[in-house]
């Protein structure tokens, strides 16, 4: 590579086309999942076999990836179906890329942040810096430490994971996973289906709210 060995990628491209979904057109669509979630694969595709070149050279880098997700693609956001599909597609890549290029010695994890940048200034316009300590939660600088953190070594034992991270507050999101199941061991009949379904909703914890619904 003509700048040397590349051992870390951030991927933290993004536009908004906000509409509902019933007025949202084929072409603001298309937009988003192409900045976003064809942006990443595009940078990570050629990344990842860069990386999978100097392994098969014998030269196995201790390489990075963090991923853009949001808040929109982990729960959903009304107004936002392209934004919040895309950023959900961000963190599915972001899973199967880490078990893809683990053999690669590259570890791929996602952020979801909240910050007031030039894509969200006007979600976030109202949100001032807090009366107590003067501390703006909404600054991109708050996000900075986890980027860099994720990047370095010590993150090595980290992959696969998606963080949000808002002002002070670091979370790590609770991925999609199976819950209560009940097998019948044949085929199911849509009329045995109701008590079913009820009694697996009834064991199962209720879903995160949908942001800006109800």
């Amino acid at each position: 590579m003509r700048f040397g060995g590349l051992d870390v990628l951030v991927n933290n491209a993004g536009v908004v086309r906000d509409r509902m979904l019933v007025n949202l057109g084929e072409d603001e669509w298309d937009a988003v999942l192409r900045v976003h979630l064809k942006g990443h694969f595009a940078t990570l595709r050629h990344a990842g076999a860069y990386w999978r070149g100097e392994a098969k050279a014998g030269r196995t880098r201790d390489a990075r990836v963090i991923n853009t997700s949001s808040g929109a693609g982990l729960l959903g956001s009304v107004g936002q179906a392209n934004y919040s599909a895309a950023k959900a597609g961000i963190a599915g890549l972001t899973v199967v890329a880490s078990a893809e290029l683990a053999r690669y010695g590259v570890t791929v994890n996602a952020i979801a942040p909240s910050a007031r940048t030039r894509m969200t200034e006007e979600v976030f316009a109202d949100m001032m810096a807090r009366p107590d300590d003067g501390f703006d939660a909404m600054a991109p600088e708050n996000v900075s430490p986890l980027v860099v953190w994720l990047g370095s070594p010590e993150s090595s034992g980290v992959t696969g994971r998606v963080f949000e991270v808002e002002g002070g507050a670091v979370s790590v999101a609770q991925s999609w996973r199976r819950g209560p199941e009940i097998d019948k061991g044949g085929r199911w009949d849509p009329t045995e289906l109701g008590p079913v379904v009820a009694d697996l909703l009834a064991k199962a914890p209720a879903p995160e709210p949908v942001y800006g619904a109800g």
